[in-house]
């Protein structure tokens, strides 16, 4: 988390940009590569990004994602590919107070409200609604506050 939020002050201040560009070049190999986290340096997060057993975990860099997020290994989110084999152009907006179990994929052009619980293994392609628990493929909802 320390390298990710070093590399996101890089990113926002030019003069830091071109003093310290090689260590965005040092993330991608320490981050992506070595710990096998895709978290680009682009993403937006908020404050409070906890990320349990990293491994395998793919968000594309246009997800917005809100505040006290929690996502585990092996968890994808990103863009999905039309029928024509074209990818849409816009990529999950995730609220405030999110938990995404192990294992669980999350594509297309969706919003998932605030404090939504989803659990591993789930494959969500649909917005989700606020205060929802969702699992299953494809997601459904289990409880709604």
């Amino acid at each position: 988390m320390v390298l990710f939020r070093i590399a996101q002050v890089i990113k926002r201040n030019k003069v830091l940009f071109l003093l310290f560009f090689w260590y965005l070049l040092f993330y991608r190999v320490i981050v992506e590569w070595c710990m096998c986290v895709e978290l680009s340096w682009k993403t937006s997060v908020g404050p409070g990004l906890s990320i349990w057993h990293g491994s395998g975990l793919v968000i594309h860099p246009d997800t917005v994602i809100g505040n006290n997020f929690t996502v585990r290994q092996c968890t994808t989110i990103g863009i999905k590919q039309d029928a024509n084999g074209n990818y849409c152009s816009s990529a999950p907006v995730i609220g405030n107070n999110v938990d995404i179990g192990c294992n669980s994929v999350i594509i297309g052009p969706l919003n998932i409200g605030n404090n939504v619980k989803i659990g591993a293994g789930t494959v969500v392609v649909k917005h989700i609604p606020e205060n929802a628990t969702v699992v299953g493929n494809p997601a459904r909802i289990i409880s709604s506050s």
